[in-house]
């Protein structure tokens, strides 16, 4: 496969056109499906006449494919229990990887290498929408994906993907059985943008690419499906634009018609390849082929054309962030902070706890509306109290953020099945809120493999064995602790860690605390120099605990200017309640100024 890697440097590689289109134009009956209860089932024909699979194969690959894609679209258990068929999952998906794969290599040369990439197709139950659960859909490709790599598929195509909670679940699928096998395949993740402009579900393209880029098993990003290349230009330029990761593209020719109850096709493989060559030498899209309606004469065109292409170098810019099902937040925005709601917390809502307590979900998604409606840019998500079953209410209350809350979430829990159980039911990109070293590795020893799984990013506590650290080199020391373990031995990248240096309240009286402000500020210096590449964040209301109303308002809101004036990226806050300094009496303003910086002009006796 080092191969594959290589000539996706080396020039734009091209895929075949529509298995089903070209299945179909055979005209099969239903004695050629095995009977009329399987009638429809494409993939069923590698047992009952596999000379039809074998023709479209053989014409793509005369027609000059690089790349040929096998029969096996639906060949999950799920989808093929709608024909009783889900037993013969494994053995279908290995006999339609073992015919492409012995016929890519008759028609391989030194010159020209053919591969196969085994199609893996979205099925027809949608997890974000509660058909299925994540882990019924991991279980249901097993057999799948399993017998494409025992059947010796070159590549993975997870293909016209609707639902990225769906797209999670077959790359934790693939994640198993690599390391069962002891293998590496390269992994092509296509999405499915509607006529609509997002998928399916709702999910923008930008809220795609944040979700899929932390994974690093993806090796290619791209789209495919629905609408034909004139849909797809916008959203094949924000990925060639931004994606770290190669960019595929297999449009349909064009839109559908519907004429006498069939689909018709009408975009000519003239027209196809005039758009793909604009994809390829403008925005610098790899992979090109054809999705529904495209034939032999489409894919000839396009290696008539464009085989042999040197692929321009991309300049393309990725922020880290975050997203939900729907939209993409950066974790740095200009002007700072990132604002995150906090008063979805059980803990720290009289409200959201009372709606709770009585199992009232909307009410608490009316709680997260209004901070989307106050400025939050993502909520923190606390269920947890004393009582009650912190995992149902948190399975219960993510599965209605991740299809009617816009903002994307912070799971924020203790527990370690519970941040698991949350992640299985969100679709997008979130942050864990947190791990810490107080017990030395354990906490971290199970939420960094989960952030690695899910692809999200942690918060970190600047706490260890000692305790909560006070100075600013402490809270550096144990940044730097953490980032090590998260890097060198759990595969992380320094960008999916946001530190948090402490908030320690300076309404106490306490002596211990008088400086607390103060170090906490040097501390997000430190680690933004020191750590570059990762965030920063505070609770900023635990600096007034204790305080009166009016007083807290006024002391986070200076807080929150002198942190992030020191750098901080992203604050936990009632975003209401912040004021601009501006809207704080002078008076007001020293005095706070004073508290945070310390510089009181008399003594306790």
């Amino acid at each position: 496969m080092n191969n594959f890697y290589q000539l996706l440097k080396e020039r734009v590689l091209i895929f075949d056109g529509a298995m089903g289109t070209n299945l179909q134009a055979q005209n099969l009956t239903s004695d050629d499906f095995g009977g009329k209860e399987y009638e429809g089932c494409n993939e069923y024909l590698i047992i009952t006449k596999p000379s039809a699979v074998e023709k479209v194969h053989i014409d793509f690959l005369e027609a000059g494919a690089d790349i040929i894609e096998t029969n096996t679209f639906g060949s999950n258990e799920i989808v093929l229990a709608e024909y009783n068929l889900q037993k013969h999952a494994y053995e279908i998906s290995k006999k339609a990887a073992e015919l492409a794969k012995k016929l890519a290599l008759d028609f391989s040369t030194n010159d020209k290498p053919r591969f196969v990439a085994g199609s893996i197709g979205p099925g027809t139950k949608l997890p974000s929408l509660g058909h299925v659960t994540f882990r019924e859909l991991e279980k249901s490709y097993y057999p799948q994906i399993s017998g494409l790599v025992d059947g010796g598929v070159d590549i993975l195509c997870i293909e016209t993907c609707q639902d990225l909670l769906q797209i999670k679940s077959v790359l934790s699928t693939v994640e198993k059985i690599f390391n069962e096998k002891k293998i590496k395949l390269p992994v092509i993740v296509s999405i499915t943008i509607e006529t609509t402009g997002t998928m399916l579900i709702g999910t923008d393209i930008s809220a795609a690419l944040t979700t899929l880029e932390p994974y690093e098993i993806i090796d290619v990003i791209g789209m495919n499906c629905a609408t034909g290349p004139k849909e797809m230009s916008e959203n094949v330029r924000y990925l060639c634009q931004n994606s770290p990761k190669p960019v595929f593209v297999m449009p349909n020719a064009g839109i559908p018609e519907n004429i006498n109850g069939r689909a018709c096709y009408h975009l000519s493989p003239d027209e196809l390849v005039q758009w793909l060559h604009h994809f390829v030498k403008d925005l610098g899209v790899n992979i090109v082929g054809g999705c529904c309606g495209t034939t032999k004469e489409h894919i000839k065109k396009l290696v008539d054309n464009l085989s042999g292409l040197k692929v321009p170098e991309r300049n393309w810019s990725y922020q880290p962030s975050v997203s939900s099902n729907f939209i993409s937040q950066p974790l740095r925005l200009d002007p700072a902070p990132v604002l995150v709601g906090e008063r979805c917390n059980a803990n720290g809502s009289k409200q959201f706890r009372e709606y709770l307590l009585k199992d009232d979900y909307e009410g608490m998604l009316q709680v997260a509306r209004d901070q989307i409606k106050e400025g939050a840019h993502m909520l923190d998500i606390c269920v947890a109290y004393v009582g009650r079953d912190e995992k149902k209410d948190m399975i219960e209350f993510v599965k209605r953020l991740n299809t009617q809350i816009t903002l994307p979430i912070m799971i924020d829990s203790t527990e370690y099945e519970v941040i698991e159980a949350a992640l299985e039911h969100y679709a997008g990109r979130c942050v864990i809120n947190s791990v810490n070293l107080e017990d030395g590795e354990e906490r971290i020893s199970k939420v960094f493999p989960l952030a690695k799984k899910f692809g999200a990013a942690v918060i970190a506590l600047t706490i260890d064995e000692e305790g909560m650290a006070k100075t600013a080199e402490k809270k550096l020391s144990i940044a730097k602790r953490i980032r090590n373990l998260a890097v060198n031995k759990y595969s992380l990248r320094e960008e999916d860690l946001i530190f948090d240096p402490l908030t320690f309240t300076l309404g106490s009286g306490d002596e211990e605390f008088r400086r607390s402000a103060i170090e906490t500020l040097e501390a997000i210096k430190l680690i933004k120099k020191e750590i570059p590449k990762s965030f920063t964040i505070l609770g900023i209301s635990n600096v007034s605990f204790g305080l009166n109303v009016n007083a807290r308002h006024a002391l986070n809101s200076v807080f929150l200017y002198h942190a992030v004036q020191a750098g901080l990226d992203l604050a936990i806050v009632h975003a209401s309640k912040i004021m601009p300094l501006n809207k704080i009496d002078e008076r007001g303003k020293q005095l706070c100024e004073e508290l945070i910086f310390d510089k009181r002009k008399y003594e306790f006796v």
